[in-house]
């Protein structure tokens, strides 16, 4: 969409987008020109979107567009707000006044940042990420699991280690500078979205630039709806949109975390008949046996229970995944029980 994004999300229904992802502007307070050790020009934000009167006209504008995200966004989803230290603090602030419940600060380590040339200050390493729900008991997603894999198999933290957006990524005009100066690196969208999002979900952007999040959001068979008033922009993200396509539906699968996984208790395995009362059932080296009873318990021995309880006093020890650690016979294998939990 073409416009001012408050005036183009006051267009939408209430309560219709999953996700939003925010990129609005810094407010950078720039002054002058900036320039390197060799005299060169440093291509910074100096557009007049960044420009300001006053930190009052900001916050202002901040509440503005924030109310009708939180307007726009369902009970159960979630907005990603991202900023320096330049903005971030006071966008933290004014969420929390209309009632968002922040879940998460995820710091974005730039891998290669650009230094500091004046040598007064610190290198800015770093942009922060608000994640936050619409309310403080809000149900929102968080795909644990898939943050986990994504991350070897160790728990996903909160400080990102992504390069900046460089390279063929980086989108450029006719005379070879950045086209926006911000342009995020689709990595960085890409946990993003996969972190809080499903396929079908409809993730909203209302300051899209180039595209990223559109782009990111169609691969990942994700709906979009980007808002954007820079013309030149919206005709950058319009290509990039076309040139992409979604994932097969096979590899758009996340890891199911716990949460997610449908409960089936082993009764209504036994009363289905998938495996009736009297099935023989063993441990994986089939040195300890039980029986299936009709109410849904199993019997080894004089020990009576849930098939958790029974195999954890089989093997004295404190507990016991029953689904896994007992087995049955299927076309001459013996197989867990709980692919018939799958089934």
């Amino acid at each position: 969409m073409l416009g001012d994004a408050v005036r183009m999300m006051r267009m939408l229904p209430p309560a219709s987008v999953h996700c939003i992802f925010a990129d609005p502007p810094y407010n950078l307070q720039l002054r002058g020109e900036l320039r390197r050790p060799d005299d060169s020009l440093v291509d910074g934000v100096d557009e007049d979107w960044d420009r300001f009167t006053d930190f009052a006209a900001y916050d202002a504008f901040t509440h503005e567009w924030l109310s009708e995200c939180r307007r726009l966004l369902r009970k159960d989803g979630t907005i990603w707000v991202i900023g320096s230290y330049h903005n971030i603090f006071r966008i933290g602030a004014i969420m929390q006044e209309l009632g968002f419940w922040i879940l998460n600060d995820v710091v974005w380590r730039k891998a290669n940042p650009m230094p500091n040339f004046r040598g007064r200050r610190f290198t800015n390493a770093h942009e922060t990420m608000i994640w936050a729900a619409r309310g403080r008991d809000a149900r929102y997603r968080f795909n644990y699991q898939a943050m986990k894999a994504l991350n070897d198999d160790v728990q996903m933290r909160s400080d990102w280690f992504i390069p900046l957006c460089t390279g063929a990524e980086r989108l450029r005009n006719e005379h070879g500078l950045k086209l926006h100066p911000t342009q995020k690196p689709e990595a960085l969208l890409h946990r993003v979205l996969v972190s809080s999002t499903s396929p079908g979900d409809i993730v909203l952007d209302p300051f899209l630039g180039t595209g990223t999040t559109a782009v990111v959001a169609r691969r990942l068979s994700r709906h979009y709806i980007g808002i954007e008033r820079h013309p030149a922009y919206v005709e950058a993200a319009l290509g990039r949109v076309r040139r992409v396509r979604p994932a097969p539906h096979e590899g758009l699968a996340t890891t199911p975390s716990k949460r997610d996984a449908v409960r089936v208790p082993f009764g209504s395995v036994v009363e289905r008949g998938l495996l009736p009362a009297g099935t023989l059932l063993t441990d994986r080296t089939r040195r300890v046996r039980a029986m299936v009873v009709a109410d849904g318990t199993i019997r080894a021995g004089t020990v009576q229970g849930s098939i958790h309880k029974v195999g954890a006093e089989v093997q004295n020890a404190p507990s016991c995944n029953g689904w896994t650690f007992w087995h049955f016979e299927r076309d001459g294998a013996w197989v867990p029980i709980d692919v018939l939990r799958q089934e």
